[in-house]
């Protein structure tokens, strides 16, 4: 089968076309506040949203517990209202004091079953001016799944979305949110459940099939979402003794998960708490919600298990993004807007991409786009010490707050862009994420990381000005064609950098001189 083409450095239309975020269809979601009253959290989120990967401006978090015990009283909980309460107040007053005319305030299940909903509703407007829109629970799984979108748009298969009280699936593929269904399967309402482990264990088991019978899944990839289910990732990750605690886009296996949940059985999870940094409401909820899961895997059988960040904030936020900005990759969009605002010389990335292209014409388009994306951050790490730029670049590769980026993309873009800046990476700190990829992706990274701290030298106008580089790889030559202009910039700094990228390449170079 061959390979696809690359893309063309030169398109304006295609995956690297002209970035949207200065566009006002995008500016207008700058400073996007929005809250989310849940059954055990209220969290207050500030995007500034013009750029295709959210960027969290503003962040807080309750454990306010407002759902605990709604399924024995049919109230919500007095000490929890009253958190929550407090906790409204204050998002109120910091979104005036930020600027933001209208913040969207959410709820899901807690306050929408409760008897004493509406009266909450009635009180908070009363005493902070916030109106609360209550949402049913398809709704709730349609924006969770949108939020899984925005970080994934080509994600397909099942959202699995669990809160205090309530467990939303739902459907994606081809960017659209398909068929939804809502349960109460959240841990606050299983403590509820008479009659002990066995009964709970039929009671969680004859939901989930219902479930199952009715979005007709099996063999899917499961997206979950929800604080939960990032606790078990993050123990999970703690059993692997998995080198990178990024929990977006982390990956298990049904088996893998399962062993885990085994191995939380038989643990201290205080121990754990203090080890992962979990708060103690998160960690309380951790055994019920062990217990869905384990059901769920052994029901719906998922090919795979990924967790995502993103839910019903980012979902809302997905809400009021034109359709065009909806269709953009989120890592080049973001690695865009990164340039735009840190780099030197804005819109070099684009022209240093074009002169290195011919060395990775037979990579993937998916490896093109780590490409693209390290040519555009190769030079916002500019103001770090010189010591520390090589590490700075890595740490924001492999840490940010990046979507479409799976862990070993992260690692490849972070460690490409350590080469940027230096030749060697042995004796590293990072050199335990280094196992997430092979031998070879290593070795792609640093010819990567080279090509682009040879590139650089020509920061002129444009690289091809200077000259051009040609690429066999059957007969391993790296032929650099040179310009008049391009000879005068080949100084001895320059000659030296040429040599690591022949060097890495395991090739022989070339010079000549091009008309």
């Amino acid at each position: 089968m061959p390979l696809p083409s690359p893309p063309d450095p030169h398109d304006e239309t295609g995956l690297f076309g002209q970035p949207l975020f200065d566009d006002p269809s995008a500016r207008a979601l700058s400073r996007v506040g929005v809250v989310d009253v849940g059954s055990n959290s209220v969290r207050m989120v500030v995007f500034d949203g013009a750029a295709r990967s959210p960027a969290y401006f503003y962040n807080e978090k309750v454990m306010a517990g407002l759902g605990k015990g709604l399924a024995e009283t049919g109230r919500l909980n007095p000490e929890g209202a009253r958190r929550a309460l407090i906790a409204l107040k204050r998002f109120a007053l910091l979104a005036e004091g930020m600027g933001i005319h209208t913040l969207s305030v959410v709820a899901t299940a807690a306050v929408r079953e409760a008897e004493d909903g509406p009266a909450f509703q009635d009180q908070v407007l009363r005493e902070t001016g916030l109106h609360i829109h209550v949402i049913d629970g398809d709704e709730e799984a349609r924006l969770s799944a949108q939020g899984v979108l925005l970080g994934w748009p080509g994600a397909q298969g099942i959202v699995c979305d669990i809160g205090g009280n309530s467990m939303e699936l739902a459907r994606i593929g081809g960017g659209k949110v398909g068929k939804r269904a809502t349960s109460p399967l959240g841990p606050f309402r299983l403590q509820q459940v008479e009659g002990g482990p066995k009964q709970r264990r039929e009671h969680i088991r004859r939901i989930l099939k219902s479930l199952q019978a009715e979005l007709k899944t099996k063999d899917e990839r499961v997206y979950l979402v929800g604080g939960s289910w990032r606790v078990i990732a993050r123990l999970d990750m703690e059993r692997r003794n998995y080198p990178l605690t990024v929990l977006h886009e982390y990956r298990m296996t049904p088996k893998s998960l399962l062993d885990t949940l085994d191995w939380l059985a038989t643990s201290d999870l205080t121990l754990l708490r203090a080890r992962t940094g979990t708060s103690a409401e998160r960690m309380e909820l951790v055994p019920l919600a062990c217990e869905v899961l384990r059901e769920l895997v052994d029901i719906l059988k998922p090919s795979e298990i990924d967790v995502s960040s993103y839910g019903i904030r980012e979902g809302m936020l997905y809400e009021q993004m034109p359709e065009r900005l909806r269709a953009r990759d989120p890592l080049i969009e973001a690695a865009r807007a990164a340039e735009a605002t840190q780099a030197r010389l804005p819109g070099f990335g684009k022209k240093l991409y074009a002169f290195i292209a011919p060395l990775f014409k037979a990579s993937s388009e998916e490896r093109h786009r780590l490409i693209k994306a390290a040519c555009l951050l190769h030079d916002t790490t500019w103001r770090a010490h010189p010591d520390y730029r090589a590490e700075a670049c890595f740490d924001n590769a492999t840490r940010a707050n990046l979507g479409g980026l799976d862990h070993p993309g992260r690692v490849f873009l972070g460690l490409a862009l350590l080469h940027r800046y230096k030749n060697s990476r042995a004796g590293s700190r990072m050199e335990p994420l280094f196992r997430l990829l092979s031998d070879e992706e290593i070795t792609e990274a640093e010819v990567l990381g080279k090509a682009m701290r040879f590139g650089a030298m020509f920061s002129i106008d444009h690289p091809e000005q200077a000259g051009s580089l040609v690429w066999s790889p059957k007969k391993r030559v790296l032929e650099l064609r040179l310009t008049e202009r391009g000879t005068g910039l080949m100084g001895e700094v320059t000659q030296a950098r040429f040599s690591a990228l022949v060097q890495a390449l395991r090739a022989t170079p070339k010079i000549t001189l091009r008309e």
